[in-house]
């Protein structure tokens, strides 16, 4: 049987929707396009300084 006394003491309320939207929004995490931006970025660096040598 479920213990109900003991759920509740486990219980933790879930975020609000505006809470849960700013903890989302300010998590830093890189996605496929800034990982795309970066390499495109660090292949014409690369390919500007061989055009220099």
């Amino acid at each position: 049987m479920i213990n109900f006394d003991e759920e509740i003491k486990k219980f933790h309320p879930s975020l609000e929707v505006e809470d849960a939207a700013e903890a989302i929004y300010n998590q830093d995490l890189t996605d496929m396009a800034d990982l795309m931006v970066k390499i495109v970025k660090e292949a014409r660096i690369e390919e500007e300084e061989e055009e220099a040598e």
